[in-house]
């Protein structure tokens, strides 16, 4: 690990859950609670290496096609993570946010993680950011919508309109772009996650199944993430 050099945001797609419960002939809800003690250890291991921010893709706009009685799981699920790490999460000063259309979800649901977020909004340490009923495409057609209301009634011109301006009506409008991205489970694909934000973030994919991701897996990301060079697209003084 070099010091100094730790990515600053981290966002991880926790796929493999499904598998991984398939693998041991469990029900699919195991993995997704497995997932939930991947996604504890993973928020502790971002700590020690000095990651201030972790958005996870926790569910997404096309998780509502899944059966009935797994999103119903997933949406319990979710409610016990944020009960039983909510003190833990107050005490280790990280704050909570979520992004996507929380009003979308079970009322249950949408209460726990307003509290949690509510509950978490004075600390001043890493941040948890949860995307929950979340689309990238989604997101980028309300920043356009709302944008065009402005120009509508004649609050910015469309020519005003650029990269900087569009970013400001984005989810994650007080967040900076992730700098590392991590896919488990061996697929390739960022499955409509921060598209508009990801522009220019490394990617990192591992065969190890979310249930399985822990501190090792993050290093190696973040190992991995060190030995890149970023050039946003220019070149480096001494190749020009």
């Amino acid at each position: 690990m070099q010091a100094g050099k730790v990515p600053r945001h981290v966002a991880i797609i926790m796929d493999g859950n499904g598998r991984w419960a398939r693998r041991r002939n469990l029900p699919r809800e195991a993995g997704h609670r497995a997932g939930g003690e991947a996604l504890r250890r993973t928020v502790e291991a971002c700590r020690d290496l000095g990651i201030e921010i972790l958005t996870v893709y926790a569910f997404s706009t096309e998780n509502w096609k899944r059966p009935r009685a797994e999103v119903r799981a997933l949406m319990n699920l979710i409610v016990e993570y944020v009960r039983k790490e909510r003190q833990a999460l107050i005490d280790n000063n990280v704050r909570v946010i979520a992004i996507g259309d929380i009003r979308g979800l079970p009322e249950a649901t949408r209460r726990e993680i307003e509290g949690v977020v509510e509950a978490t909004r004075a600390n001043t340490g890493p941040i948890l950011c949860l995307a929950l009923n979340y689309g990238g495409r989604r997101e980028i057609v309300e920043a356009a919508r709302s944008l065009a209301r402005k120009a509508l009634r004649g609050e910015i011109s469309p020519d005003d309109i650029d990269e900087e301006t569009f970013a400001r009506e984005l989810m994650t409008h007080d967040l900076p772009d992730p700098d590392l991205l991590i896919r488990p489970s061996g697929e390739m694909r960022v499955s409509n996650f921060l598209l508009w934000q990801m522009a220019y973030t490394e990617l990192w994919f591992t065969p190890v199944l979310w249930p399985d991701f822990g501190p090792e897996e993050l290093r190696q990301a973040v190992e991995s993430y060190q030995a890149r060079d970023r050039r946003y697209g220019g070149v480096h003084p001494e190749e020009t």
